[in-house]
């Protein structure tokens, strides 16, 4: 059997192997960056492939390796550090920025995404203890309010 082609008879997607994981790790922490996780992670497994980004690290390796690693990573920081799989190895031609030229598919879902977490770290942290419940007990301002949708027209009329 070819190495493109899987146990099932499908083909295997290139880049990918068998055994190998690929995940993401998002931090949104006051205490850690994406620099810290990343001197981290190679501590932790020297073997697996660490790629830095905007919102944390791109982890790729054997799956025991990636999985023992993502632990160790949440443990530092466990209400404010999260973890996804991710399709694709890094560098990938088909998802890698480098060669579709702007920013990835996925990356504004990860925008997003990174806007939400810091409500579901309050939320965490004020299962542990009700006092870190900072972000939930802040007041909604003004402009958080729905628009209605006379407003939503008027301003697609001025634009």
């Amino acid at each position: 059997m070819s190495e493109a082609a899987s146990a099932g008879g499908l083909p295997a997607r290139p880049g990918v192997r068998p055994g190998t994981a690929t995940k993401y790790v998002f931090v949104d922490s006051p205490d850690l960056t994406a620099a810290d996780l990343a001197l981290r992670a190679y501590e932790i497994a020297p073997a697996a492939q660490i790629k830095e980004t905007c919102f944390g690290l791109m982890i790729n390796g054997l799956e025991a390796d990636v999985e023992r690693l993502v632990k160790a990573l949440r443990a530092l920081d466990p209400d404010r550090i999260f973890v996804k799989d991710r399709g694709f190895p890094p560098g990938d031609e088909r998802r890698c920025r480098a060669n579709l030229g702007g920013a990835r598919p996925g990356f504004y879902g990860h925008e997003n995404e990174m806007r939400l977490i810091r409500y579901i770290s309050s939320g965490l942290r004020a299962l542990r203890d009700p006092k870190k419940a900072d972000l939930l007990r802040a007041k909604p301002k003004k402009h958080d309010e729905p628009l209605s949708p006379d407003r939503l027209r008027e301003l697609i009329e001025e634009s």
